[in-house]
């Protein structure tokens, strides 16, 4: 895929993107000179080279797109975040397949353009290994950042399968290089049987605070959320959400699904309660791998409505005058 801003160089003029698929119907732009005014930029990252089951995550940004429903007023929150906040989606960023480098600069580079631009960026991938680029971006502007990570798995392991770089190990590399301050890292959700117990010795020398979903059980949900606001606290914070956090019977697609999880009332609340109460500077929503069309796709659609929720969340603090 060749770069939109070399693409506009040898054009000459800003190519049309009228009637294209874009997030919840909100207008969409590939150039950044439109984002000056923008509250929050939605990106796809539509990559899995650095999965180690089931690929099919590079679908996810258009099946997320394709499951959306028109703006409206939240019945719950009371408040419609496409009218409170401008919303616009900025494409995909212009992956390289087969380089994992270039695509993770490319992201990097994308990202990058939003946060410039004064606007929060939420990202689709895509598998988890998206994290690296994107947290990097917004770390490299907002400074370390507290993170609130729900996932299924911890992805702090050194490797995987011998490869360092995958989407098992993103939140190590990021901890490790300073991007994530690891006494405001947050997981929510974590079960199954990895990684194992070295990985979690680690996770505790550094500082990180994981809530397994035994203990969103014994606990609830709101108990969860509330301590993980209160240990992150008010710093700037990103939130990055693997849609197998969800139970496999709401979201079965993905690529390694783990029975036990949240389900899709928690989640939705949880995501919403988060953007919130943190200071957000950015997002992301990953590991979609669509398995159907459109609504019928139950996965993609959860995955839309996440997606709204923190946006949900973004303007209900914006109103209650919460920068």
């Amino acid at each position: 895929m060749i770069d939109p801003l070399a693409r506009w160089a040898t054009q000459g003029e800003k190519p049309d993107f009228t009637g294209l698929l874009s997030f919840a119907g909100q207008p969409y732009t590939e150039d950044p000179a439109d984002l000056e005014g923008v509250d929050v930029a939605i990106v796809g990252a539509a990559t899995d080279e650095l999965v180690s089951d089931r690929p099919g995550a590079r679908l996810g940004p258009r099946a997320i797109r394709a499951a959306g429903a028109p703006p409206g007023r939240h019945l719950a929150a009371g408040i419609d975040a496409f009218a409170a906040l401008r919303v616009v989606d900025f494409g995909d960023a212009p992956v390289l397949p087969g380089d994992v480098l270039a695509t993770a600069a490319a992201i990097e580079r994308t990202v990058g353009a939003v946060l410039d631009a004064g606007a929060i960026p939420v990202i689709l991938g895509g598998d988890h290994s998206i994290a690296e680029p994107d947290m990097r971006a917004v770390a490299a502007r907002h400074g370390p950042l507290g993170l609130v990570h729900l996932d299924a798995h911890a992805d702090t392991a050194t490797e995987v399968f011998g490869v360092a770089r995958s989407h098992g190990t993103p939140m190590r590399r990021l901890v490790e290089d300073g991007a994530i301050d690891p006494a405001r890292y947050v997981q929510i959700g974590l079960r199954g049987y990895w990684p194992g117990e070295t990985v979690f010795a680690w996770q505790r020398d550094v500082g990180i605070t994981s809530l397994f979903m035994h203990d969103v059980l014994a606990l609830g949900i709101e108990e969860c959320i509330g301590r993980a606001a209160g240990i992150v606290g008010s710093g700037p914070t990103f939130l990055s959400i693997d849609i197998d956090v969800a139970d496999p019977s709401v979201a079965p697609g993905t690529g390694t699904p783990e029975p036990g999880g949240l389900g899709a009332a928690d989640l939705l609340w949880a995501v919403r309660a988060l953007a919130r109460e943190l200071d957000v500077v950015g997002a992301e929503l990953v590991e979609v791998i669509p398995s159907a069309v459109g609504s019928a796709d139950i996965t993609a659609l959860l995955a839309d409505r996440v997606v709204r929720e923190v946006l949900t969340g973004i303007a209900l603090r914006r109103e209650a005058g919460e920068q």
